[in-house]
């Protein structure tokens, strides 16, 4: 079938007629009551849902669940994500699940817009990412903070499905995150991996690895920051390196070749980072 999916990938019942792509949002706004942060509204369209997972209301920081009644990313969907945090809330927004990419002829495309307020905090480690064999991915992020926000940004890459003999048979994947610090652009990373073009296994590029993974901060922690690479330098079997930017920015990016370990220490890292007792979702 061209540019069209079976119902019954979506939510498990019997496929009585096809569907394109589907068109999913997502907005979600994070409020501050007595120093506690709250979910002030939200709304989304299937297959995606937001649900409300914070365990210790007292600490003052919300978690969210961003699940999806999708198996994954399938041809032709256009997922659109916007989270406003408004000053001095904290929110950490976790997911459900691997992001499965599907087989694809034209691609699904993701936009990613977050606003945080004055002294602001969100942090964003989503499970790892699997391009299967002809995946077709762009994703843009574009991240806009205040005076004194804190932003935790992560994700993981693998190479698809290693034991269906898919490393490296997807198409294309392209992410561009740009980071705006009070209007200046001041984090512009742009990830783009074509494996029938151009070899990604080679020099420069995954250099014999598999996996790889980023993490991108903006704060003012320093110990923190230390203690955070100590557990890259605690990992084996990885290669990391890190560059500093305006503003307390700091970009590390490793490269290993499984994704639990790489999923596992940006959490760590996360969590030290924040301040927090806990970040990402490990179901």
């Amino acid at each position: 079938m061209d540019k069209e999916i079976c119902i019954a990938g979506r939510v498990g019942g019997a496929c009585t007629m096809p569907m394109k792509g589907m068109r999913s949002e997502v907005a979600i706004k994070v409020a501050v009551r007595n120093g506690i942060s709250y979910l002030a509204s939200s709304f989304f369209t299937p297959p995606l849902k937001v649900a409300d997972i914070t365990e210790d209301r007292a600490a003052g920081e919300l978690h969210l669940m961003l699940m999806s009644a999708s198996p994954g990313v399938l041809d032709g969907d256009d997922l659109s994500i916007r989270v406003e945090v408004e000053a001095f809330g904290r929110l950490q927004l976790h997911t459900q699940s691997y992001q499965r990419l599907f087989q694809m002829k034209e691609g699904a495309v993701q936009a990613v817009e977050v606003t945080l307020g004055k002294g602001a905090c969100f942090s964003w480690l989503p499970h790892p990412c699997v391009p299967h064999e002809r995946a077709i991915f762009t994703g843009r992020n574009k991240i806009f903070l205040s005076e004194g926000s804190q932003l935790i940004w992560g994700e993981v890459i693998t190479c698809g499905r290693k034991l269906n003999g898919e490393v490296f048979r997807y198409s294309k994947y392209h992410v561009k995150t740009e980071v705006f610090i009070q209007g200046q652009l001041a984090i512009l990373e742009n990830v783009c991996l074509r494996p029938p073009v151009f070899s990604v296994e080679g020099v420069g590029q995954m250099e014999g690895y598999t996996h790889q993974a980023s993490l991108l901060y903006v704060g003012s922690r320093g110990v923190e920051v230390l203690q955070a690479e100590k557990c890259l330098q605690a990992l084996e079997g990885v290669i990391y390196g890190r560059s500093e930017g305006p503003a307390g920015s700091l970009v590390i990016r490793i490269l290993g070749n499984k994704a639990e370990p790489l999923y596992d220490v940006l959490k760590a890292m996360g969590a030290l980072l924040s301040g927090s007792k806990s970040v990402g979702y490990a179901g």
